[in-house]
């Protein structure tokens, strides 16, 4: 239960966000026997259960090298469902905080195996596999979110970035546009919608798209930054220059904003 609450939780939001480590319940109380087989099981689930709390316990340090340590370990105990998906789930999450993706997505590949319904997997998936660039992988761990959970608005973005890294633009189509009807407000998925229309070659949509975004979010740099140079295209420099000037304000990104100046003052010099 306290797993199902947090996949929920996990499918509401919509930022393309790493998840917590899963809940994990106390031990029961000990069972009293001399029957060896059963002393063993009994030990097993226990240090299981003193794994998890270890486990979960560093990842709520980010102390993410003794979190990969504890839940390999109780990984290799090979406890039954739900805690064999959770124990691999979280070992996944630790191994991608590591920067390990190839095990990572090992791990939460075994995770969906044992519980083909686990989206929080899938979901932690398809992120690990485009953070090491395995986009095949990324977009069957995103057909299989879709699949697992139909209606989740988190399932339609991370499928839609994945075919827009794929230059699928019809599926990336539908999936932002699932995202900007049920949630209008949304300004990254305005933003990514105008992408999609960028590459068709569809610059008044995506100028459309873009302003749309900027409406809701005026700080959006990125999407002005964007904006700006769909009005240099129409020869718009005035504006343009304006636009460039905002981004230079607003960009937390030292990338971006030195782009901006750079093409600010080449816009300008040509001006003059």
């Amino acid at each position: 239960m306290l797993r199902m609450a947090a996949c929920a939780l996990l499918m509401a939001a919509l930022a393309p966000v790493t998840v917590l480590a899963q809940a994990y319940p106390g031990m029961s109380p000990v069972v009293r026997t001399v029957a060896p087989a059963q002393l063993d099981a009994i030990a097993r689930d226990r240090e299981v259960a003193e794994r998890f709390t270890r486990g979960l316990d560093a990842e709520a340090r980010a102390d993410w090298r003794t979190a990969a340590a504890e839940f390999t370990r109780a990984v290799s105990l090979n406890p039954p469902e739900p805690r064999g998906s959770t124990a691999q789930y979280d070992l996944g999450i630790a191994q991608a905080h590591l920067g390990a993706y190839a095990p990572a997505e090992a791990a939460f590949e075994e995770a969906l195996r044992r519980d083909p319904g686990f989206a929080a997997a899938a979901a932690n998936l398809v992120e690990t596999a485009l953070q090491a660039g395995d986009v095949a992988r990324a977009r069957s761990a995103a057909d299989r979110f879709i699949a697992i959970a139909p209606s989740s608005l988190r399932a339609r973005y991370s499928r839609g970035l994945v075919a827009l890294e794929q230059n699928d633009l019809a599926t990336a189509r539908a999936d932002f546009a699932a995202l900007t009807a049920a949630s209008p407000s949304y300004a990254l998925a305005h933003y990514d919608m105008a992408v999609v229309d960028i590459r068709a070659a569809d610059y008044a949509a995506a100028q459309t798209e873009l302003q749309a975004a900027l409406a809701l979010s005026p700080s959006y740099a990125r999407a002005r930054f964007a904006l700006a140079t769909l009005m240099l295209r129409s020869d718009r420099r005035a504006e343009a220059s304006a636009n460039l000037a905002r981004v230079i304000q607003d960009a937390d990104d030292p990338s971006l904003r030195a782009l901006a100046v750079s093409l600010r003052d080449r816009l300008n010099g040509n001006q003059q």
